[in-house]
């Protein structure tokens, strides 16, 4: 009794550390991640390279995991992860090399085709541990609070990416104005690699529970993409992985339209950016607590509902404030919903066992889905020349229907894997409208009857 006890108590410890850890590599995402597109556009990028930047990073990166899944089977997790960001806090420095090669006037003609390599190789290093970690995570927070504990971690880590990010505009657009944007870069992705290295510290002190990886559960990339059409989780898979396509198409070029097209300073750009991941903090307790209740294939269906409108309303104004208050307010709720139930519904879905295995072919497949879609994207952006509208807004428009004829076609195929909460119309008020009063409650049926009809029924008969 003393010794589970103890394990649950180093548990507990090792969920509050991973906050700390969220919290560190949460500098690498604001002031790193948050800037490579207008790293690359600084380095003279065109379309193509954009949206390969995007494109290759997904590809290999989701390859990557394929092979950190197998590297499961030789080694610790523990170790496979510490691995992975180490390496990737070191790839920022060399992220950096190629800026300063080119401000000396060496590599100025290749100077964003070797970006996206090295940006590709730094997405090769961080993914590789990304099986391990999730498998991890997983022995470590309790199946009943996933909703709570990931909205939370998520909460808590979103709030310093943002503050992060806006405070490197002020730095971007202050050496900007001195002719030396190089040096804001400088400042930005060293801070990045300093974060990732205090996040892989508190890694070191996680507790590890015993963990023994089975070959019998294993099975191959082309064995699970054959029976993905005839079981749940595959259904899963593929839908998800349409939709990355289809938003992925838009993705890249949100922020070079802002920066070239509307000529938004860093700071109104990053404003603008992270207001989406304003409202997502905002919505994520709720959304969380939603996903526990009544299950992950409701919080899924709310965010499929809402995205596909986000990008159709950059088409009418290119205003800051407009742009926050709407297509930006969907995008953050609509995606925080969306991410919040696609990573729990694996845990839900699938075996301890095969989790690192089944989300590095999860990985993969979206990989190959944004690979395609950013791809078609840049290609796009770069070679068709329209008269009647900008070719980016031309691009989210596309994006926009593409994704809600997919959300149409396959939403309704994907079923609940747990038992949950069955839904009623004014449980709608929970996550819609709470305080409206009850004499409103029959605006919302509508809303709640295209909820009930794309959520479906759980199906308890399959877990891989």
């Amino acid at each position: 009794m003393n010794k589970e006890l103890e394990e649950q108590r180093k548990k507990e410890n090792s969920l509050k550390l991973s906050i700390k850890e969220g919290s560190a590599s949460a500098f690498m995402s604001g002031a790193g991640e948050s800037y490579v597109v207008p790293y690359a556009l600084s380095l003279n990028a065109n379309n193509i390279q954009i949206g390969f930047l995007s494109s290759f990073v997904s590809l290999f990166g989701a390859f990557s995991q394929i092979i950190g899944s197998k590297f499961l089977y030789y080694f610790d997790r523990k170790k496979l992860v510490l691995f992975s960001v180490f390496m990737q806090a070191t790839m920022w420095l060399a992220l950096l090399g190629i800026g300063f090669l080119a401000w000396k006037g060496i590599i100025n003609g290749v100077a964003a085709t070797a970006l996206v390599i090295i940006y590709t190789l730094y997405a090769i290093a961080g993914n590789i541990g990304g099986p391990s970690w999730f498998s991890w995570m997983g022995d470590l927070v309790p199946e009943k609070k996933r909703g709570e504990y990931f909205s939370k971690r998520n909460k808590i880590v979103g709030v310093i990416a943002l503050s992060v990010t806006l405070m490197s505009a002020f730095v971007l657009d202050y050496y900007k104005s001195k002719g030396i944007l190089f040096i804001g870069f400088v400042i930005l992705f060293v801070i990045a690699s300093i974060g990732r290295y205090f996040s892989g510290i508190f890694l070191t002190q996680h507790y590890h529970p015993k963990y023994e990886m089975n070959k019998e559960s294993y099975f191959g990339f082309l064995q699970f993409v054959k029976k993905s059409p005839k079981n749940n989780f595959g259904k899963f898979v593929i839908y998800i992985s349409l939709i990355n396509l289809t938003t992925n198409f838009a993705a890249p070029f949100f922020a070079v339209y802002m920066l070239r097209d509307l000529g938004y300073s860093y700071t109104t750009f990053v404003i603008v950016s992270m207001s989406a991941s304003l409202f997502t903090i905002l919505s994520m307790s709720s959304l969380g607590k939603i996903g526990d209740k009544y299950g992950n294939k409701m919080l899924l269906t709310i965010g499929s509902i809402i995205i596909p409108f986000a990008p159709f309303l950059w088409v009418f104004s290119g205003n800051p404030v407009y742009l926050i208050l709407t297509a930006q307010l969907l995008a953050g709720v609509g995606w925080a919903a969306f991410n919040l139930a696609s990573s729990n519904f694996i845990y839900d879905a699938v075996t301890p066992q095969r989790r690192a295995l089944c989300v590095s072919y999860f990985s993969m497949m979206n990989g190959i889905g944004i690979f395609i879609g950013a791809s078609l994207g840049g290609l796009f952006a770069q070679y068709v020349h329209i008269g009647f509208m900008n070719i980016f807004l031309l691009i989210f428009v596309i994006s926009s229907l593409a994704r809600g004829l997919i959300v149409l076609l396959l939403l309704h195929r994907i079923k609940e894997v747990k038992e949950v909460s069955s839904f009623k119309y004014r449980d709608t008020l929970n996550f819609i409208s709470i305080g409206t009063p009850r004499p409103f409650y029959g605006r919302f049926r509508g809303v709640s009857s295209i909820i009930t009809l794309f959520n479906g029924k759980k199906n308890k008969s399959d877990t891989n």
